[in-house]
């Protein structure tokens, strides 16, 4: 199971960290996927981390304010985000696979995290950037 948490409501350019916690496999055999949705919009890759050579990958609009790591003690991978934005808003979602050519794949020249290579997913926490 996966289970996120610490998603609320922040002011812009206030920090909030989400959190991914499983329980019943361990995290560091897996890739994890961080992802968002906002209504009306479809699911985005935000950032991933391996399960190899612990490489990481962040969507352009979020470099620089968004730090992905792992607690290995915890079991936990936090999504750390900083000056927050009100486009920032949705529901963020966590997602695990074994692959870990997923996380950051090239499609062409473009690196990209995409939806459908996650097969397991935690039920989301919602993320409200609003003054």
């Amino acid at each position: 199971q996966l289970v996120e948490s610490g998603g609320g409501l922040v002011q812009p350019g206030g920090s909030l960290r989400v959190s991914c916690a499983a329980s019943g496999f361990t995290l560091d055999y897996y890739v994890i996927g961080w992802f968002r949705q906002a209504p009306g919009k479809e699911r985005e890759g935000v950032s991933c981390i391996s399960n190899t050579d612990g490489h990481t990958y962040y969507t352009d609009s979020v470099k620089g304010r968004f730090t992905i790591s792992r607690d290995k003690a915890k079991n936990t991978v936090h999504l750390q985000m900083n000056s927050l934005k009100p486009e920032d808003t949705a529901v963020y979602f966590c997602a695990t696979d074994q692959d870990p050519t997923v996380c950051g794949r090239y499609s062409g020249s473009l690196q990209i995290l995409t939806a459908a290579d996650f097969g397991y997913w935690g039920q989301g926490t919602q993320v409200t950037v609003s003054s």
